[in-house]
């Protein structure tokens, strides 16, 4: 990938079509304000010639804001104020990143994890959403943050009632500040 970045830059093709290369190991983003087919072209081209493969199903172009994209864990495009209702470009957690974590937690609160005491479980929980919403701080991610604490709760008290052999829902034997 340095190779490629390299050559966009020497050929010239970031200052004669104002196409920036926004990479992280293999994945890469290539924004630009016109000229878009001309600057997949010239990607496609000089990643033949380097001899790397183009992932033809994750690629695309994409006008914003009109549509969205996604691009390591976020999803880019048109984002709402929630003070003044106005649109601006940016960020949120992606769902499929939302979902990702939601299964995790669902994993470390199965029923095969019921003979664990729970400040073990709690406390790979708490490290494992700490470390996602290390990741996911940029933007607007309240309304991801508030589906994965959802989550969570729900799943902990699952956990509790079949640890504990208690019915569910158990919202007063496990009520919201106990599990925290």
């Amino acid at each position: 990938m340095r190779r490629f970045v390299l050559g966009w830059k020497k050929r010239g093709h970031e200052k004669r079509l104002r196409a920036y290369i926004v990479n992280y190991e293999d994945d890469l983003v290539i924004c630009c304000r016109g000229g878009a087919e001309e600057a997949l072209a010239q990607m496609r081209d000089i990643m033949r010639k380097l001899k790397l493969t183009v992932n033809e199903t994750k690629t695309r172009v994409c006008k914003l804001p009109e549509e969205k994209f996604d691009f390591l864990g976020y999803t880019f495009g048109r984002c709402y104020s929630s003070q003044t209702g106005r649109t601006y470009l940016g960020t949120i957690p992606s769902k499929k990143r939302v979902s990702r974590i939601c299964e995790a937690i669902s994993s470390e609160t199965g029923r095969n994890k019921t003979l664990l005491d729970a400040e073990t479980v709690v406390g790979t929980l708490n490290r494992m959403m700490i470390g996602w919403a290390n990741y996911f701080c940029l933007g607007p991610v309240s309304k991801a943050y508030r589906a994965v604490e959802r989550h969570a709760r729900k799943r902990l008290r699952q956990w509790l009632c079949a640890k504990h052999k208690v019915s569910w829902p158990a919202t007063k034997q496990y009520p919201e500040a106990a599990l925290h």
